[in-house]
């Protein structure tokens, strides 16, 4: 298994055209053989998972639904489970482990979960926990699904914490530049030497987000008067900071600092 891995978008002649830019897009194979499906990134949510059959009630996709009885690799988790009990709304019917995500805009997923191989760019990842999900609705733009790089223990990078030391990088560029490609890497050639970093913060009551502290707003240079460290810190209650959410189009600010900016 290599050290990292590496996934690009794909060039903008080969999109499809419904993708939109609001989201970011990867190419990656789910199961055995592998069948190559668009997963959103979301650095915003924990839960691995794709549209599978039979379909309850699916959105649009661009790829067929995958279709885990012709995987080799696919394989149900029991309630009771070690990564059952890791889920925050999960229950039981038959045995079965069950799931339900739902997030911020509406949008929610439901299914089984399961274990299935990925693979990214010709690396194998083995035995990661992904929602097979036979009821989907929201804005997921014709994805087959979304990859999950919170820092919940269910997010993909947590999973391979042990093959990839828990670090990834990303950079993405906008959907209609012709000249380069987003890209995802994970592993130790994740972190740039060259890089300068600003700490995150931890929020002991959310174990999903990414928070960064913001200290200041700057427009064409000025510092904004009326915007302030504490209004951006994270409280005795878990409220406040500022997360980073590469599934989320609009940047947000509290009332006082938007009326400021």
């Amino acid at each position: 298994m290599y050290s990292a891995i590496r996934t690009k978008q794909r060039s903008p002649s080969s999109r499809p055209p419904f993708l939109t830019k609001k989201k970011y897009f990867t190419r990656i194979g789910i199961g055995t053989p592998p069948k190559y499906s668009y997963m959103i990134l979301d650095t915003g949510s924990d839960l691995v998972w794709i549209q599978c059959s039979p379909c309850n009630k699916c959105y649009n996709q661009s790829d067929p639904i995958f279709n885990p009885k012709k995987s080799v690799t696919f394989f149900g988790i029991k309630c009771g489970s070690p990564l059952c009990l890791q889920l925050n709304s999960g229950h039981c019917n038959s045995k079965t482990c069950l799931y339900t995500v739902k997030y911020g805009d509406g949008s929610f997923t439901a299914g089984e979960l399961s274990t299935e191989t990925l693979t990214f760019r010709g690396t194998r990842v083995k035995n990661v926990a992904l929602g097979c999900g036979h009821d989907n609705e929201g804005l997921f733009v014709g994805a087959a699904g979304l990859l999950g790089l919170g820092q919940g223990k269910l997010s993909f990078p947590s999973q391979t914490g042990r093959q990839f030391s828990r670090k990834f990088s990303y950079y993405l560029v906008d959907r209609s530049a012709s000249s380069e490609l987003s890209s995802i890497i994970f592993g130790e050639s994740a972190v740039s030497r060259t890089a300068v970093f600003t700490p995150l913060i931890t929020n002991p009551r959310i174990d999903t987000f990414y928070y960064v502290g913001l200290t200041g707003i700057s427009v064409g240079g000025s510092r904004v008067k009326g915007i302030t460290e504490a209004q951006f810190k994270l409280d005795a209650a878990s409220n406040g900071s500022v997360i980073i959410d590469s599934g989320t189009t609009v940047t947000r600010l509290t009332q006082p600092a938007y009326t400021a900016f």
